[in-house]
């Protein structure tokens, strides 16, 4: 039995988060599903932020023994991976290290300068000169890489010193955490592999930023196999990519030509969508432009498919969920990148039809001009407030014993959900 996570290396790759424990079967069903008709990817299962842990009363144990156990009972033989995601610290990595899991997902977003890109190129100077030089600015200094056929990089020191505000203390942290990863990993005698993510920002990551963090990375010796850009648009929490998808697909391969120039290994590290859940449209363009060296992570989606099988068998429950979701919607969205309001969707007392509440809170996936009844996406209120829900003394225990009750429809909701999801990476495939 693989009831042990263990490394996937540059196998593409995606990230079943479950912040309820009971979603494995689900999981594995759309996974094997896949994996029957060919399929390449292979499936991240016990997948938690120490934020996601935090807001759910749940550990690292817990976690991988949610999975592990799912997986067991299913005799699930073939590789699967562990994501202690979002790490900041050395403590967060002893705490995840001493639950097993194998794949580290360094977040240094509290380093970087959100508003970098809107300096001036002598504010920028400024700054770099008030500041400590950073080691590898003359590295780069009026050199040019050729990325790929169509696309050659050229860094001028205000394109350097730019960077170097935005991402240099970033870069340094995860240098140093990664060093930490590294040494917790062989005290405890267990494979590790490190993806670095700078999704979690305002502005996106230009090629040049891409190719200093991870050029410095690699140069460093760090076990790089994935990492997570903040890609043009929006990416915003539950709901499709907003954004021209032509724009993205070139930027895209841009980014891929830049992993496969710089990767150390024969393939490139795998370019990663964070805030992956439900970016349909956005999926067949990044397995086409990578040519299938990926990592997708989702987490919240599956939580909204729980709350639809609550829809499904307890429409009143579902209705208290919204009606607690949205009076704790404001407050817990602050660490969210989302954009629906409370006023832009309707509330359960204006929707006396359940399927039509289901509608609004769980089907609605784009986001549009608010105006006249609900037309924001109810998704995000419901996905932003899992913690408080799922730690509330009455929902949280309810949201269970529903799920408890009926495990056959809580795992065919979610493997139908995941197919979707899976088949969308498999038409942009080569």
């Amino acid at each position: 039995m693989a009831s042990t996570p263990t490394t996937l290396a540059l196998t593409p790759s995606f990230g079943f988060g479950d912040r309820l424990g009971s979603a494995t079967p689900g999981h594995l069903a759309a996974l094997k599903a896949h994996q029957d008709a060919g399929g390449p990817i292979v499936g991240i299962f016990a997948q938690q932020s120490i934020r996601e842990m935090a807001r759910t009363d749940r550990n690292p144990a817990q976690v991988m023994a949610a999975a592990a156990t799912a997986l067991d009972a299913a005799g699930y033989d073939k590789p699967w991976g562990s994501d202690a995601d979002h790490l900041k610290t050395p403590e967060n990595v002893d705490y995840m290290a001493d639950a097993g899991f194998t794949f580290f997902t360094i977040d240094p977003s509290d380093h970087v300068d959100q508003k970098a890109d809107n300096y001036t190129d002598d504010e920028v100077a400024s700054m770099y000169a008030a500041g400590e030089p950073e080691p590898w600015l003359d590295q780069y200094l009026d050199q040019s890489f050729k990325a790929s056929d169509s696309l050659t990089l050229t860094f001028d020191r205000p394109t350097l010193q730019r960077a170097a505000v935005k991402y240099g203390p970033a870069i340094a942290m995860a240098l140093d955490l990664a060093g930490y990863i590294k040494a917790a990993a062989d005290k405890r005698s267990q494979p590790h592999e490190i993806e670095i993510s700078v999704d979690e920002t305002d502005q996106p990551t230009t090629l040049a930023e891409h190719y200093i963090i991870a050029d410095q990375l690699i140069k460093a010796g760090i076990n790089l196999v994935s990492l997570a850009p903040r890609f043009i648009g929006e990416l915003e929490k539950g709901v499709d990519y907003k954004g021209d998808l032509a724009d993205l697909h070139q930027s895209l391969k841009d980014h891929s030509a830049i992993a496969k120039h710089l990767s150390p290994h024969a393939d490139p590290y795998k370019l990663s969508l964070h805030s992956g859940s439900d970016k349909l449209s956005m999926y067949g363009h990044l397995a086409n432009a990578t040519a299938g060296h990926l990592h997708i992570k989702t987490a919240g989606t599956s939580y909204l498919e729980a709350l639809r099988v609550v829809a499904k068998h307890e429409p009143a429950l579902f209705r208290q969920i919204i009606d607690f979701s949205r009076g704790r919607y404001d407050t817990d969205r602050a660490t969210y990148h989302v954009s629906a309001t409370v006023e832009g969707v309707a509330p359960p007392a204006d929707l006396a039809d359940d399927l039509k509440l289901e509608q609004a809170y769980l089907e609605t996936w784009d986001t549009v001009p608010a105006g006249k009844g609900f037309t924001e996406p109810g998704r995000q209120i419901l996905h932003c407030t899992f913690g408080s829900v799922l730690t509330d003394p009455a929902l949280g225990p309810a949201v269970h014993r529903v799920l408890d009750a009926n495990p056959d429809t809580h795992r065919d909701i979610l493997a139908e959900h995941f197919i979707r999801h899976l088949d969308a990476i498999t038409s942009g495939l080569p």
